[in-house]
């Protein structure tokens, strides 16, 4: 029992990159003290390690992009196909590194005329087949772990570019903590372009709710859609509706 237990948390953790001690007692159900000990043993494995009020994991035990990519991959196409139908002629958009936000190309009109703006090794290799596409390649060094490019030379050069559209990834949503990612270079190309943005479009499926990692690129109030499966807790809705954020199901 404890050794499945075990295995649970240290996927969880392998899936999210980094979780607080509290998130890991509510959803494993156990007492803080529990949870400590059962820490104790993954961190002596190697796969993980201690941080300030949480966990996070080691890079060389982290998912792969290519098996992130098969988890909820139903729910990941069908965000994926509905996003594409945002996309209009003439847009200047930015589609974000992300299993979800990949999926999108292959459902936009090939002959569509727009501006497209990313960081993801998928999407710059879909564009590369739309002979309508002016294609322009944010980051400056390849993360092969999620086929994404880190790292920019010019931040003031993003925040003159006008972009009306952002089709955004997260790694966890919380009422909290907002949209959450783990890597600080990923996270300052998330905030540049959420922050110049006209419209925020996130793209996440039910598995993302509750769950927060260590950086925070957007507060959920700035969202201006969320696209996701219907299994979407009442008290987001609920937050949606207050915030004016246009929800959107597939």
């Amino acid at each position: 029992m404890k050794e499945q237990r075990l295995q649970k948390i240290e996927s969880y953790i392998y899936q999210h990159g980094s979780v607080s001690l509290e998130e890991l007692c509510d959803i494993f159900n156990v007492s803080k003290n529990t949870i400590r000990r059962d820490i104790k043993k993954l961190v002596e494995h190697g796969t993980i390690k201690k941080v300030y009020g949480g966990v996070v994991a080691t890079e060389n035990s982290l998912l792969s992009f290519e098996n992130r990519k098969f988890y909820n991959q139903d729910k990941k196409i069908q965000i994926g196909s509905k996003a594409a139908g945002l996309i209009n002629e003439n847009d200047i958009v930015f589609i974000d590194s992300g299993t979800t936000t990949c999926q999108m190309l292959p459902y936009v009109d090939n002959e569509l005329s727009f501006t497209l703006l990313t960081n993801s090794l998928d999407v710059i290799n879909a564009a590369s087949t739309m002979p309508n596409v002016r294609l322009i390649i944010i980051g400056n060094t390849f993360k092969r772990k999620t086929r994404s490019f880190i790292g920019i030379d010019n931040e003031t050069l993003i925040q003159h570019y006008n972009i009306n559209k952002a089709f955004m990834a997260a790694t966890g949503i919380s009422l909290t903590n907002g949209l959450t990612n783990s890597d600080i270079m990923e996270y300052r190309i998330k905030k540049l372009i959420s922050d110049k943005s006209k419209e925020l479009i996130l793209l996440a499926d039910d598995s993302k709710f509750d769950h927060s990692t260590l950086l925070t690129y957007s507060p959920l109030k700035d969202v201006n859609t969320l696209i996701t499966n219907k299994n979407v807790p009442q008290d987001y809705i609920d937050f949606f509706k207050e915030n004016n954020i246009t929800l959107v199901y597939v």
